[in-house]
């Protein structure tokens, strides 16, 4: 797994992640504003509840370690002056191109209920960016404590509010109404949309339903206005009344609770493959076998991280988070995977659900793509277990990967194991996805599977699925593939 590069945006300071350790360097040797917030009772209720990154300063004596540590001089070098901190390491990096819109909608609820705890503490919250929010498992988790500085008592203005609009509401909205995928809109547009770009997708009626009005219609018109007073609409602001500009300022943001609030995802949304669970092929006695096979396999090795590729609405991530597992799960389809970031909060699993496809993976991001690591990046040697259950014909079929492109990169994503299930050409879906070209994997049967793992892995045991052309396979990484 690459460690990420040293972040450089903020004027106010760097984060570095190196050798599993999270560091943030505060330039100046005052203490920074978000160390006062830290120690606010507000602060200390979402640290307890762990929704806000836990941090310490980190002593005279710790950067004396770390400077005569192997591979630190640069960062010894750049900390030189500043204030050093630590925080939790929040083990799998996600961002918000690869979240369901439930985790971006969760993201957005912790963000305003931290402006709202800073506000009422004397404090701000000067970004409100998705960017700001990792997940640990299916729980969001604030981390950029640099977001907060001491509020002027008399300013009736919040400044992030544009950018929770274009960077929160306005995606939402955008999935909500027409179906872009939030993979669509953040690579291409790092601080979100702009209200007049959400207006020209909007028909003359939906420019005045309740939703777009207030978003995007009103900002839209108003436009020219702003740019007609120029630089004084950045001009600093006073009310000469401390509570007067409090109340304007919790109204702002209250108001943005409401407008989350109103594009709350449902729970039971449809798609291709959400409702894959009840009308599988499998008999069942089939899908028992399969079960029992796979929470076999976990019992014995009990690998602590398990990836789950193709994990639909999550049946076996559940199996391996129960175990006692930390879990990856990632599947094409949003509605599943946002089904199952809901079942694993309502059952406290340690479960991160992602829309990745493995066959065109997130790519790298930001300056010189440094700023996003890649998935496969963030993945490569993660994992003691990769689990791909009736996802290889996906593969070979749809995507037209070789088998031993799989392999390979299945070997590359675990330091240990993997459980595959192979599928014969002549299982009804593997038919179904050929659509008439099945002579294009003449010669793919279970000797030739068998074969093409011999590089990457060992067998350890095997099982067919009872009245069905499909095998389960426990492998084990092999030394040759290390």
């Amino acid at each position: 797994m690459r460690e990420s590069a040293a972040s450089f945006r903020d004027p106010a300071g760097a984060c570095w992640v190196k050798g599993g350790r999270v560091l943030r360097i505060a330039k100046g040797a005052s203490t920074p504003d978000f160390e006062g917030f830290l120690g606010q009772a507000a602060a200390q209720s979402f640290l307890e509840r762990r929704q806000l990154v836990s941090t310490r300063r980190l002593t005279s004596s710790d950067l004396e370690s770390l400077a005569a540590a192997p591979g630190w001089n640069e960062f010894s070098k750049a900390a030189q002056g500043g204030s050093v901190f630590e925080h939790e390491h929040i083990r799998f990096t996600s961002y918000p191109y690869e979240w369901p819109p439930e985790m971006l909608w969760e993201a957005g609820r912790l963000t305003l209920d931290l402006a709202l705890a800073a506000l009422q503490s004397g404090y701000e919250l000067k970004d409100a960016t998705p960017c700001n929010i990792l997940y640990r498992g299916s729980e969001p988790v604030f981390v950029d404590i640099a977001s907060f500085v001491l509020r002027r008592p008399d300013d009736p203005v919040w400044r992030a509010y544009g950018q929770f609009v274009r960077t929160f509401l306005l995606p939402l909205l955008a999935n909500r109404r027409w179906g872009v995928p939030l993979a669509d809109i953040y690579p291409a547009h790092r601080d979100g949309l702009e209200p007049e770009q959400v207006y020209r997708w909007c028909s003359v009626f939906e420019r005045f339903s309740a939703q777009v009005f207030s978003l995007v219609s009103i900002p839209t018109w108003l436009r020219g206005k702003a740019r007609a007073s120029g630089q004084k609409l950045y001009e600093e602001r006073s009310t000469g009344n401390p509570e007067k500009a409090q109340f304007i300022v919790e109204s702002l943001i209250k108001q943005l609770q409401r407008s989350l609030k109103r594009l709350e995802p449902q729970p039971g949304k449809n798609s291709a493959w959400s409702n894959y669970m009840a009308t599988h092929s499998y008999s069942e006695p089939a899908f028992a076998a399969k079960r029992a096979f796979v929470e076999d396999a976990l019992a014995r090795h009990k690998p602590a991280r398990v990836l789950d590729v193709g994990a639909n609405t999550g049946t076996f991530s559940i199996m391996a988070a129960s175990a006692g597992a930390e879990v990856v799960a990632i599947d094409v389809d949003a509605a599943c995977m946002g089904a199952l970031w809901r079942q694993a909060g309502a059952k406290s699993l340690n479960i991160l659900p992602l829309v990745v496809d493995l066959s065109r993976p997130s790519p790298a991001l930001g300056w010189r793509n440094l700023e996003c690591a890649s998935f496969l990046d963030r993945a490569a040697g993660g994992f003691d277990c990769v689990l791909m259950l009736a996802v290889l014909h996906h593969f070979l079929v749809t995507e037209r990967i070789p088998l031993d492109e799989v392999l390979r990169l299945a070997s590359e994503l675990s330091t240990s194991l993997a459980i595959i299930e192979f599928v014969a050409p002549d299982d009804e879906m593997f038919r179904h996805l050929t659509r008439g070209r099945g002579h294009l994997h003449e010669g793919l049967n279970q000797e030739a599977f068998e074969k093409a793992c011999v590089p990457y892995y060992e067998i350890m045991t095997s099982l067919a699925l009872p009245g069905t052309k499909r095998r389960l396979y426990m492998l084990k990484k092999g030394t040759s593939s290390r």
